[in-house]
């Protein structure tokens, strides 16, 4: 694609994109808690209360922890329990039952189990005139990163080859670095029908044995072929999930942690955003999961070409990538060199900040379109999508007719994500640190040099998308695992990595709106005087990335302002209290994140499915 990139201050119209979704906060927020219907009530999610009474519903019924919820499977079992959940149920009912059940004592929450779906897509942003793997780390696999790490794929599944066997040879088959599958899909095999899950396990831990030695000159192998993987299939055949199974496999790989050293969960699936974070089942059970000790990658989503409400992809963070806990991550495009000089991030990268909650994320970009990584054959995706099977000219020095290509090119924050699982193993392998250590070091760490803005033109639709290297748009900064390794800092076991909420201040006489961001926690201010980021890198008072990357200087426009004498939000203008999504309420009951989506069984990303242009 034509890309042009520009040093100069950033447009203002930015500003109102982002100020859109923080400005509506209150209302937003006023939404997420519905009242409690008696004195001991539970309360219901937005979602619901926005849906026809009559219409089926399959929901999540979680249990008020303060009581005991024993009689809690009669009251599901009047409206047909489906399965048990860890902390809930999971029932099918109309919505106004299910809003009824609320009133139930013994009812914290009630929500829709929602339709998730992985966060790939197969449109991309830069077509390079020489195919080169991106997947891979520079040089020959080192076998000891990742080395006795678990890391639990919760995808499709995962197919396994030559390139997931041990070192890569066939007496190495005993020691598979697949050491446990279970799917959560009813009616389907461990076995990857979909081809997701098997191309981020091999960005992860692949060894790139289909393509070492001297036939080959390209090396293509995952970032941590040390580690071993779990592979909790949620999505089927058609790449569909939802939110029970995914939890119930999250709740799997907790049980399984200790068996299997489980340090790493990789969640490259998502869905929209239908309540808060502090309610939302599935946020909640990524946070069981960070706080048993497993450091959770999600990806942000690829909704960042999604504009229903001109907020030019502001504000369309996936969950569970809203939860302030996890390691949110968004894409960037190598543009198929193996240099970082030249990358920049791609169209499709979520942005923030979340709707409703309005954290700050992704917390992290890394590698994300055009990713080589294993091909998974007959799978849904390499049938669909032939063309994005890696040619073996690409790869291989002398291709031999009728030989077959190993490989598949897929992009997203899914591949994002993938990478970042990766470089985690990559890290637990050498030191033992915390989730919120690790997230730390990981921000602290990322590569924080970027032109400031960039132009990107669709060579299809002539369409021009321009992108702002904000805090919303590329979090902390680029992964480096290298930096990551390397580093001495001392992060305190007792960090708290949250991620930030952002509120805007006032606009000061040249329109421009500071961003005040806090922490959300009163116990370890990450983000204020001890912020992670680098050398004397205040959140509160200077420049966020340290030595003023993006101004002259420190000095701001009000006394808070993340972005210096150029802050983010640019004017103040407000487009008032409209919907983020669409022509509708927040939580209401038409599209969610497009004129085609609903909150319910349709498509969850925007006017096609889940891996349509994004």
């Amino acid at each position: 694609m034509k890309r042009s990139i520009r040093n100069n201050s950033a447009p203002k119209n930015f500003t109102q994109y982002a100020l859109q979704g923080i400005r509506r906060a209150s209302s937003a927020l006023a939404a997420f808690c519905l009242t409690a219907v008696l004195a001991f009530a539970g309360t219901v999610s937005p979602q619901l209360s926005g849906m026809d009474p009559n219409q089926p519903v399959q929901i999540i019924v979680q249990y008020n922890p303060s009581l005991i919820g024993g009689l809690l499977s009669d009251v599901c079992g009047l409206v047909n329990l489906i399965n048990l959940l860890p902390g809930g149920e999971l029932c099918s009912t109309t919505v106004g039952n299910a809003i009824s059940l609320a009133q139930n004592p013994q009812v914290a929450h009630v929500s829709v189990n929602n339709i998730l779906a992985p966060t790939d897509s197969i449109v991309y942003d830069y077509t390079p005139q020489t195919l080169q793997p991106t997947s891979a780390t520079a040089g020959t696999t080192n076998p000891n990163l990742g080395k006795n790490i678990g890391v639990a794929v919760i995808d499709s599944g995962i197919q396994i080859n030559q390139d997931l066997i041990g070192n890569g040879s066939l007496l190495s088959s005993i020691f598979p670095q697949v050491v446990y599958a279970k799917s959560f899909v009813s009616g389907e095999s461990v076995d990857d029908y979909y081809g997701h899950g098997t191309h981020i396990a091999g960005m992860i831990a692949g060894n790139g044995a289909n393509s070492a030695g001297s036939a080959y000159f390209q090396h293509i192998h995952g970032i941590a072929p040390g580690a071993h993987l779990i592979s909790l299939k949620v999505l089927d055949a058609n790449g569909q999930s939802n939110d029970a199974e995914v939890i119930q496999a999250i709740d799997q790989a907790i049980q399984l942690k200790d068996v299997y050293n489980i340090k790493v969960i990789n969640l490259s699936l998502g869905r929209p955003v239908f309540e808060s974070y502090k309610t939302d089942p599935l946020c909640q059970e990524v946070e069981k999961a960070w706080r048993s000790g497993i450091t959770v990658v999600v990806a942000a989503g690829n909704g960042g070409r999604n504009n229903p409400a001109t907020t030019q992809g502001y504000g369309t963070i996936a969950a569970p990538g809203n939860d302030p806990l996890v390691i949110t991550v968004g894409a960037m495009n190598t543009e198929g060199t193996p240099q970082r000089g030249d990358d920049l991030m791609t169209t499709y990268s979520s942005k923030g900040p979340t709707v409703g909650d309005n954290i700050v994320k992704p917390d992290i970009v890394a590698p994300g379109n055009r990713i080589f990584s294993i091909l998974d054959p007959n799978a849904t995706l390499e049938t669909e999508y032939p063309g994005n099977i890696v040619p073996l000219s690409s790869y291989e020095v002398s291709p031999l007719a009728g030989q077959v290509s190993k490989y598949f090119i897929l992009n997203g924050t899914s591949m994002a994500a993938g990478a970042t699982s990766g470089a985690v193993a990559a890290l637990l392998g050498t030191q033992n640190l915390t989730p919120d250590q690790v997230k730390a070091r990981l921000m602290m760490t990322a590569t924080k040099n970027f032109p400031r803005t960039s132009v990107i033109t669709d060579p299809t639709s002539g369409q021009n998308f321009t992108i702002q290297y904000d805090l919303f748009t590329v979090g902390a900064g680029y992964l480096d695992l290298d930096a990551a390794l390397a580093s001495t800092v001392t992060i305190p076991a007792n960090v708290n990595a949250a991620s930030p909420v952002a509120t805007p201040g006032s606009p000061n006489a040249s329109g421009q709106t500071p961003v005040y961001v806090s922490n959300n926690s009163s116990d370890y201010s990450t983000w204020g005087s001890n912020a992670v980021w680098g050398t004397n890198t205040d959140w509160s008072y200077n420049a966020v990335w340290g030595t003023s990357v993006w101004t002259s200087n420190s000095t701001d426009s009000g006394s808070n302002a993340v972005w210096g004498t150029n802050a983010v939000w640019g004017t103040s203008t407000d487009s008032g209290y409209n919907a983020v999504w669409g022509t509708n309420a927040v939580w209401g009951t038409n599209a969610v994140w497009g004129t085609s989506t609903d909150s319910g069984t349709n498509a969850v990303w925007g006017t096609g499915d889940a891996t349509a242009n994004q």
